[in-house]
């Protein structure tokens, strides 16, 4: 079974993706580090070069190999749903939760941030507007659990984000380990 996890850049998909695998006993995979290793070089000198639709190609590529081959928790990039092929894959393929984030949480997380190339802009609030404009109702489509980041530690979100999965029926709470991480 796959869980993937979709929001915005900066939601925390990928911290909280790691801590969820572990706590299942599951493998991890950030998608956006699957296209690196690919392209063998950075997503932003990449998307420098080529442009945001090659970019867009070699992640639909990679979104439609690991939704018919991995069995963990992924981590996609914030504009997967962006293209149709990659929304109907993660939804008919896996387990979404869309972690939810408000522009101006998100902004106090990537404010220095200079890896990722829809932010580097002179206003990226603006831009992190925009883009929740443009991407939360494909978020919302895409998704079967909406969580909200908030303020919670990461503990604390895996936790309801499993909680979430058990109440909807998505994991079976007596095969989820109990047992808190120590190293979380």
């Amino acid at each position: 079974m796959l869980i993937s996890l979709i929001g915005l850049p900066g939601g925390g998909k990928t911290t909280a993706g790691r801590q969820l695998a572990r706590r299942l006993g599951r493998a991890f995979l950030d998608s956006d580090a699957v296209i690196e290793q690919q392209l063998g070089e950075s997503i932003r000198s990449f998307f420098e070069r080529e442009g945001e639709d090659r970019f867009r190609d070699v992640e639909q590529g990679v979104i439609e190999d690991l939704t018919a081959t991995f069995g963990g928790v992924l981590a996609t990039g914030g504009g997967v749903v962006l293209r149709w092929a990659n929304r109907e894959k993660l939804r008919a393929r896996s387990t979404v939760v869309y972690l939810t984030s408000t522009p101006e949480a998100l902004f106090k997380r990537l404010r220095h941030d200079t890896r990722r190339p829809l932010l580097q802009t002179s206003d990226p609030l603006a831009r992190l507007h925009e883009l929740h404009a443009e991407r939360d109702p494909l978020y919302r489509e895409t998704a079967h659990f909406q969580i909200a980041t908030g303020r919670p530690s990461i503990p604390t979100l895996v936790t309801t984000i499993l909680t979430q999965l058990e109440l909807g029926g998505v994991l079976d709470p007596f095969a989820v380990p109990s047992v808190v991480d120590p190293l979380v």
